[in-house]
């Protein structure tokens, strides 16, 4: 919504649905009747909703059989589900999907231009919100795969004003102008992420008791193996893998010092192309932490 317009309404309760089975009483010869065999019941495909969702409410709060029931639709050949992917006000990615031609995400300068309302992401005032989106870069989509020959794409994009001036979060603006003019010189990155995974309540590192500390200091926990050092490698792994479906130059993870501490590496790239995909595998792993239901 824009900032200024009408709140956001949520459901204060649940609703319960509740059925009531009557149990039929035969009596008399019926009753001696031989018994007939009955249909294996279907495995339940709903919400749990005898109380409300809680606030995670990625994969792990619903049941994966209804998702990969609509995951599993074949999409036409000709279109294809673009998700553009931003850079906000406190450098945290948003993003949104849109459908496009699939002849048109071929190339990243075919792709279409997009705006957003920035007043919701405090990078624009809202008497004045729009903000447009500039295509830099095209990656596969691994959250979207498809068997039928076409690529779902992620599309990182950087932010400009409708009179086509960067906003002041765009960053990446400022880069571009730096190595602008500088096509003869070849310059090489290699980045380093760390982070720290943390459970649903956004207190607890994974591998910390709530509301304690570690019972061991540093040291067992880089580069570790064992449930009782690593914590979080299934999310990395998930990470690595994704990330390499969608062409980010992963070139390695590990183990950090802290329990719930990781780390990967991306590169080397080359010039701006380093930033574009560090920002693209934090958006992979912002998603990845949603599917796992970890912040």
């Amino acid at each position: 919504r824009r900032r200024g317009g009408p709140p956001r309404f949520y459901p204060s309760s649940s609703s319960t649905m509740r059925f009531t089975v009557a149990a039929l009483l035969v009596a008399g010869a019926a009753a001696f009747a031989p018994m007939q065999q009955q249909p294996a019941a279907r495995p339940s495909t709903s919400l749990n909703m005898a109380d409300i969702l809680k606030k995670s409410t990625g994969q792990a709060a619903l049941d994966p059989t209804v998702v990969a029931q609509y995951a599993s639709l074949a999409l036409p050949t000709d279109k294809v589900l673009a998700e553009y992917v931003w850079v906000d006000a406190v450098g945290d990615t948003r993003s949104k999907t849109r459908t496009l031609p699939t002849d048109r995400t071929k190339a990243v300068e075919d792709l279409p231009k997009w705006n957003f309302d920035g007043s919701s992401t405090d990078q624009a005032p809202g008497d004045d919100s729009e903000v447009i989106l500039r295509p830099v870069r095209i990656f596969r989509d691994p959250f979207r795969p498809r068997s039928d020959g076409v690529d779902n794409i992620l599309v990182m994009c950087d932010t400009y004003t409708p009179a086509g001036e960067p906003i002041e979060t765009n960053t990446r603006a400022v880069a571009e102008a730096q190595f602008s003019g500088k096509e003869d010189e070849e310059v090489w990155f290699g980045l380093e992420q760390e982070f720290t995974l943390f459970n649903l309540d956004e207190k607890t590192p994974l591998g910390w008791p709530k509301g304690g500390m570690p019972s061991r200091p540093q040291g067992p926990y880089y580069c570790s193996v064992g449930p009782e050092n690593n914590f979080g490698r299934h999310i990395t792994e998930s990470l690595y893998r994704a990330c390499l479906y969608a062409g980010i130059n992963i070139s390695g993870t590990n183990g950090e010092v802290m329990p719930g501490q990781q780390e990967y590496q991306v590169g080397p790239c080359v010039g701006i192309d380093a930033g574009d995909q560090l920002m693209m595998s934090r958006y992979i792993l912002q998603r990845v932490c949603e599917d796992f239901q970890v912040f």
